[in-house]
């Protein structure tokens, strides 16, 4: 089992080695030009992540990956912390071999304490690194305003107003659902992005698993997954940072969209290609219409 750690602020995962396209350069290169990469898209590139299947999902610096193979500079991976029915040991893709480096013997990120980034983005200060929201590294040392983490290619130094720390992942707070709802109001406007698991853009599901990891809960990656997990609740009996899951076919056909629900009748969101993270009354929606299942994932006597 060949373990690689990511360093790159944000890894987008294609769905075979051949699928990015000429102009998904800044995304597959390192350094990584996120921002660049965004915004020479248009709305039909942007479109074709998903309409032609090139995308998957994302990953965030120092996160675990598993490499099955290698070809053409490529690695077919697992990503063990974003379980899915695709594959047991957790979700598959491919990314960049360059963006990928070897798994350090003394990386402690299941033992030791960490540091999670809270903020929607901050600075790597030594490096200049941009990184995105719940990207979480080792911790090495405490000190006036910085902390000393652990990289995947190194030490560097993170703003302590921007990050929590905790003894361990294990002890890492958990949230209940009106903290999920706060962690997601705070990324509206966001514009959307398919696949996408960061703070540089949310696809539906990327954007409930966000706010739900954001609160110590690690559930599926993918909508139709996160149906079938979690704790069934009946969508009269819906509370606040519950998942609430969308079909066509009013509501009898197959799982296409998932929001976590705001409470007073409406749904926190990140919609489609085009659109931004946004909340919207249900009523007399589309998504009233189509509105089949719901799921909780937060634990109420924990927070």
């Amino acid at each position: 089992m060949d373990k690689r750690l990511v360093n790159v602020p944000v890894a987008t995962v294609w769905t075979s080695y051949n699928s990015a396209r000429e102009l998904d350069v800044p995304a597959v290169s390192n350094p990584v030009d996120i921002d660049r990469w965004l915004e020479g898209l248009t709305f039909e590139t942007r479109l074709g992540l998903c309409e032609q299947n090139l995308v998957q999902t994302q990953l965030l610096y120092g996160e675990e990956v598993i490499v099955i193979e290698e070809k053409e500079n490529w690695s077919h991976i697992i990503i063990p912390d974003q379980p899915t029915s695709k594959n047991i040991k957790g979700y598959p893709g491919w990314v960049p071999s360059s963006q990928l480096v070897k798994y350090p013997l003394d990386w402690n990120i299941n033992k030791g304490p960490v540091v999670i980034i809270t903020n929607p983005k901050t600075f790597l200060e030594e490096s200049n690194i941009e990184l995105s929201y719940q990207t979480i590294l080792p911790l090495l040392k405490e000190g006036e305003g910085k902390v000393l983490v652990k990289t995947p290619d190194g030490t560097d130094l993170l703003n302590s107003d921007h990050v929590t720390i905790y003894e361990s992942l294990a002890n890492r707070y958990k949230g209940n659902g009106t903290n999920i709802v706060a962690d997601g109001e705070r990324f509206l406007n966001l514009p959307y992005l398919w696949g996408g698991m960061s703070s540089y853009g949310y696809d539906c599901s990327g954007f409930s698993y966000s706010m739900c990891k954001a609160n110590g809960y690690i559930i599926p990656r993918d909508a139709h997954d996160q149906a079938n997990a979690g704790e069934e609740v009946s969508t009269e009996e819906i509370k606040p940072g519950d998942l609430l899951f969308f079909a066509y076919e009013e509501g009898k056909g197959r799982i296409h969209h998932v929001g976590i629900y705001y409470g007073d009748g409406k749904l926190l969101h990140s919609p489609n290609t085009g659109k931004t993270v946004e909340i919207i009354s249900l009523a007399g929606t589309i998504y009233e219409q189509e509105l089949c299942a719901a799921r909780r994932y937060w634990v109420e006597s924990e927070a």
